[in-house]
């Protein structure tokens, strides 16, 4: 039996609901507001919120003097090339760890997230050793199998999860009639499984985007993505705040339009097998 809550409760986790999503969401308003804003006012102290003099001029300014569309271009296809990668790959592994028995998956699943736990750095110069001496440095190529790899626990993790939903009597039903491992997994499986695959992507795509680490250290201009995008307007003369603010809104504006309009996939996905 359902247990009842108050009008009072509800009231309180409301107002507390709307507080924590304004206070993760105010950064993201300050930085759209200072990007119209003129340098100087920008940093003004006490700070301006709202009543200032609009401007466009940081946009005009960003687009005259950085190539945009090739940044947005690269972002695109790292994010996209390594989860497309990294779903191929995890599809397979999670459906090993899910109904394969006896291969110690809670074992592999550890030791998968432990290697979340290892900091980047320890590991950059290595591979930064290798990327010179494969002659990929600064490729997008090189930067899609990074980028997979760094997040490929996370795939494994979140498809193992779903597949773990499924009945495995339609696994074997399918197998009987004569499926084989190939059409098993591409047809029976998969489809039964696309809102977890596609809140996956999702969540990848959030997180190659974003990821500044690596595309900051293995790219210098060729494969350079909107990460390095905004890293550009740090100069050795000083912040230019209006500026940096008009490169991350145009950087960012991509994947919160993207999270905005798959929300509710997202939302489908990520609570996939919560509720029986």
């Amino acid at each position: 039996m359902a247990r009842a809550v108050t009008t009072q409760k509800k009231a309180i986790y409301t107002v507390a609901a709307w507080g924590i999503g304004l206070l993760i969401f105010f950064p993201i308003l300050w930085t759209f507001l200072t990007s119209f804003k003129t340098e100087g006012t920008a940093v003004a102290d006490p700070p301006v919120f709202l009543f200032f003099d609009w401007t466009t001029d940081n946009y005009t300014v960003v687009q005259e003097r950085s190539n945009y569309m090739r940044y947005l271009w690269n972002s695109v296809v790292i994010a996209g090339g390594s989860t497309l990668l990294g779903v191929i790959i995890a599809v397979p592994a999670a459906w090993s760890m899910a109904f394969v028995p006896g291969n110690r998956t809670k074992d592999i699943l550890l030791w998968m997230l432990s290697t979340k736990m290892l900091p980047a750095v320890g590991v950059l110069y290595p591979i930064y050793i290798v990327l010179i001496r494969l002659g990929v440095l600064d490729t997008k190529g090189a930067l899609i199998v990074v980028v997979m790899m760094i997040n490929l626990p996370i795939i494994i993790w979140m498809l193992y999860t779903y597949f773990k939903e499924i009945p495995v009597d339609i696994l074997e039903a399918a197998r009987m009639d004569g499926a084989s491992l190939r059409n098993e997994i591409i047809h029976v499986l998969t489809p039964m499984a696309i809102p977890g695959i596609a809140s996956t992507i999702l969540l990848n795509v959030i997180l190659a985007w974003n990821e500044a680490f690596w595309t900051l250290n293995l790219t210098a201009d060729d494969a350079a993505p909107l990460t390095a995008f905004i890293a550009s307007y740090s100069s050795p003369e000083g912040l230019f705040y209006a500026k940096l603010s008009a490169a991350s809104t145009m950087a960012i504006a991509p994947i919160l339009i993207l999270g905005w309009f798959s929300q509710k996939q997202l939302v489908r996905g990520l609570t996939f097998g919560a509720v029986k």
